[in-house]
């Protein structure tokens, strides 16, 4: 399957607890102004310029504005707030969904200089007094940024802010001491609490202070939710800086051991401090953030965020990650593989970032691109099937089977002896293969599957129904789909099979009772619908048989199946099938691949 979601392994498992308290104490309507126009009132136009003519005035750019942030489009949501603001330099709400406009787009210096205007107006404006010292960091002007921070009142998310922010504008004038100091506060929380040892690790490490470092970092990973990738990389490099190399390496073993199914510490980890300066640092406490507003979420903040720790620091993969998998959840799919592409290879993230790009491309229907950027993927490193793997999901959910097997046999092919973790594979291969037609490897392969991860539920449900329709096992075919409801009983594909094998084996009345919960749990799947139909039918139910089938048709079955279905109400009466010809159930495009 392509790859989906937002990375869950890059985040900091502190942020779960955080988030909740971050999110209720953002600035009022914050988030609406970012990512919903809302509702526009008639008395908007006199606020706006007076006039109501779209393209030339302040209230026809405001619409037009709104109208963008409403499709996610943040580009042109800024330019045209941008040119209403022209008009009306001092209305407080246009420079406030300006400069959020303009920071969700990355546009932060230009978003920093609006931010700066409307301080002139709102001084508790804390994402603004933010946007600003996050511009005085990068210029290297640390007293700029710790008087900045220091107007802001000490409340809601500045109570989580203004800490970190201090303690990295001290460090990064040299006062390490008085940094730790700032941090205190948050030790005094316990959703804070490894947040201030990590940043504390950090401090240290970057002072050369080894043993305080390397307590904080030990706090850090056996604190809550403590040991991620972030907290446990920038551990390993630690130890390995500092000659304890035996150390590092039980550190990798036990995040491995935890994470089986993580390949970001794979390969060569670079040893150098995780943050090698005070705007690094800073750009961690705002990554730290938008993690946190993104467990909580808050999505359209959590991109700001983002977005000012990779302008802070431009090569912050794991930052860079969290801005492309944000803008692919607002469904701005070309501007998030913009930003994954712009990772470096040699990052651990690299991977998963081009996995995604291929995925996006998967969705805006460029199938060959997606094919391209996989099999490039793939050339780069044969000890990775990830890529091949990905690519035979691509082409299976495409119908094109043959070139999706050639695609899962040289994953295979290069994964050497199979494991447990491989199940999958050899289940997907299997779908690909049996509706290519090639019914002994495809019936090995299931096997194959269940044999390194038994009685998992989609592969008795696939081998089970595959036996059932050809006739053969039925007993143990059976058996196999009622193992797999037992244990997925609201999937009504697999609820579907169980029923089909009622059909199969003659018993109408209880295929019809089972056929009918599938119905109710996938209401508008066609070959559902169709079996349905066949059973009612089987019954003396001719009418409600009809109507299913019927039915079945405005739900976009395959082609097979709709001229299946068509013959049999073509029919005065219709033939009362013995068996559906159509084959399984399940559609390719909405069979589980996964448990």
């Amino acid at each position: 399957m392509v790859m989906r979601g937002p990375a869950n392994r890059l985040s900091v498992g502190w942020r779960r607890g955080l988030a909740v308290l971050l999110v209720a104490t953002l600035p009022a309507c914050t988030s609406d102004l970012i990512a919903e126009g809302g509702g526009v009132s008639p008395d908007d136009g006199a606020r706006f310029g007076g006039a109501m003519s779209p393209g030339v005035s302040g209230f026809g750019n405001y619409l037009a504005g709104r109208f963008a942030q409403n499709q996610n489009d943040l580009e042109i949501a800024s330019d045209y707030l941008s040119r209403a603001l022209k008009r009306d330099p001092e209305n407080t709400e246009l420079l406030q969904r300006t400069y959020l406009a303009m920071a969700a787009d990355g546009r932060i210096e230009d978003a920093a200089t609006v931010a700066k205007r409307l301080l002139t107006f709102d001084g508790d404006a804390a994402i603004a007094a933010l946007l600003v010292a996050e511009q005085e960091a990068k210029a290297g002007n640390w007293p700029a940024v710790e008087a900045t921070i220091a107007l802001l009142p000490n409340r809601g998310l500045n109570t989580f802010m203004i800490p970190l922010m201090t303690g990295w504008a001290r460090a990064g004038q040299g006062r390490f001491d008085e940094a730790l100091q700032a941090f205190q506060p948050l030790s005094q929380n316990s959703s804070f609490a490894t947040l201030y040892d990590f940043h504390s690790a950090l401090v240290c490490d970057l002072a050369d202070r080894r043993k305080e470092a390397g307590q904080f970092y030990r706090n850090t990973l056996t604190g809550a939710g403590g040991s991620t990738l972030r907290t446990t990389e920038a551990a390993i490099a630690f130890l390995r800086r500092t000659g304890q190399d035996s150390k590092a390496a039980e550190l990798v073993a036990a995040y491995r051991r935890n994470h089986p199914e993580g390949t970001m510490l794979d390969g060569d980890r670079p040893n150098t401090r995780p943050v090698a300066s005070a705007a690094d640092g800073m750009a961690e406490a705002l990554f730290d953030t938008a993690g946190s507003l993104r467990q909580g979420r808050a999505a359209e903040l959590a991109l700001i965020f983002a977005r000012m720790a990779v302008d802070l620091e431009p090569d912050f993969p794991l930052a860079q990650v969290m801005v492309g998998d944000l803008l692919q959840g607002l469904g701005r799919l070309r501007e998030a593989n913009a930003v994954f592409r712009q990772i470096n290879r040699s990052s651990p993230v690299y991977w998963t970032a081009q996995l995604r790009v291929a995925a996006n491309q998967d969705d805006m229907d460029d199938v060959d691109g997606a094919i391209r950027t996989l099999e490039d993927l793939a050339a780069q490193n044969h000890d990775r099937p990830e890529a091949l793997v990905t690519l035979g999901d691509v082409l299976r959910r495409h119908r094109r089977w043959g070139e999706a097997v050639t695609a899962y046999d040289r994953a295979l092919q290069d994964l050497g002896p199979a494991r447990r973790d491989h199940w999958g594979i050899y289940y997907s291969r299997g779908i690909a293969l049996e509706r290519d037609k090639r019914w002994t490897r495809a019936e090995s392969d299931f096997l194959k599957a269940l044999e390194l991860e038994p009685d998992e539920p989609h592969v008795l449900n696939y081998l089970g129904y595959s036996w059932i329709e050809q006739g053969v096992n039925l007993d143990a075919g059976r058996q196999m789909i009622e193992k797999a409801v037992a244990q997925l009983p609201k999937d009504g594909y697999i609820v579907d099979s169980l029923g089909w094998a009622y059909y199969r084996s003659g018993d109408f009345p209880k295929a019809v009772e089972v056929l009918e919960q599938a119905a109710e749990l996938h209401p508008e799947d066609a070959s559902i619908n169709d079996h349905l139909g066949d059973a009612l039918w089987k019954v003396g139910r001719a009418e409600e048989a009809r109507f299913q089938w019927q039915r079945a048709l405005t739900f976009d079955p395959e082609p097979d199946l709709r001229q299946q279905i068509e013959a049999k109400l073509a029919a005065n009466p219709p033939p009362a099938l013995p068996v559906n010809p159509q084959g399984l159930a399940v559609p390719p495009d909405k069979i589980s691949t996964t448990p």
